[in-house]
């Protein structure tokens, strides 16, 4: 089982160096040839990267409590397959609280799915975090009106249960078998 660990993580991060190594080839060719925008691409990825770099510690630290401290039993519960409309609608308020980019949702979700959370509720959080912000929605309700905001929310929350339904039916189809053991 361990071996099989082993070989997993291995086979994951060949496949992240050749995916860093196609991307860092085509951002090279993209930059010869077109030289005027170097200027723009390194100071954006500069400011992305010192963006990240001090938030994501934090993100990690919170993660590591995380899986140390929340019990798996009580994801799967809240958020898990049985956990039904309560667990998804749970899964819109954990995704609609708090405020940040989204590349801070990814670890939390990865967290989440480890633990037994559905593949519906992920789905769910992920889109909550994108699409649906407290904040957002005050300010949404002050520039465009509170029937333009209620209907833009409704269709939203329905859009997203349903697309947490089909990936997780998709998934569910196209999900690998493990392998018999002899």
């Amino acid at each position: 089982m361990k071996e099989a660990r082993a070989i997993n993580r291995k086979k994951d991060l060949l496949g992240d160096i050749i995916f860093l190594v196609v991307v860092v080839v085509i951002s090279t060719v993209l930059l010869i040839i077109f030289p005027e925008r170097r200027f723009r691409v390194f100071t954006v990825s500069r400011e992305f990267f010192i963006e990240m770099i001090t938030i994501l510690p934090a993100v990690m630290i919170l993660m590591g409590l995380f899986a140390e401290f929340v019990p798996g039993k009580l994801v799967v519960k809240l958020l898990g397959k049985s956990a039904g409309l309560k667990g998804i609608l749970l899964a819109i308020v954990f995704g609609a609280l708090p405020t940040g980019p989204l590349y801070i949702a990814f670890p939390m979700a990865a967290g989440l799915l480890k633990k037994g959370a559905s593949i519906t509720c992920i789905i769910v959080f992920l889109s909550a975090w994108a699409c649906i912000k407290i904040p957002q929605e005050l300010v949404e309700l002050q520039f465009l009106g509170f029937k333009f905001m209620g209907l833009r929310l409704a269709l939203t929350i329905i859009s997203v249960i349903f697309m947490g339904f089909l990936i997780e039916k998709i998934i569910g189809k196209t999900k690998r078998k493990e392998p018999i053991k002899p």
